[in-house]
């Protein structure tokens, strides 16, 4: 996982966008968005994580740099 690539979904697509992306990636279909990642289980994981902090901004009325900032807290301490 990419925090940066993450960083850049949330800055360039819309929540729409990017659960299409993802629905595309599901259905073994391209996922229509630049993503960055090594393989196409990283580039998912950036979409998925992106579409989490779209929410958080959506349902919680969050800044989309304090959804970015609490998302990567909550790694960081999954891994720690």
């Amino acid at each position: 996982m990419k925090l940066p690539a993450i960083k850049q979904l949330v800055e360039n697509y819309t929540l729409d966008q990017l659960q299409l992306a993802e629905e595309n990636m599901m259905e073994e279909r391209p996922a229509g968005i630049e993503v960055d990642g090594d393989d196409e289980g990283e580039q998912l994981t950036h979409i998925l994580g992106a579409i989490d902090v779209l929410e958080r901004v959506r349902i919680e009325n969050k800044d989309k740099s304090t959804a970015l900032r609490e998302f990567f807290q909550r790694v960081r301490n999954s891994i720690s």
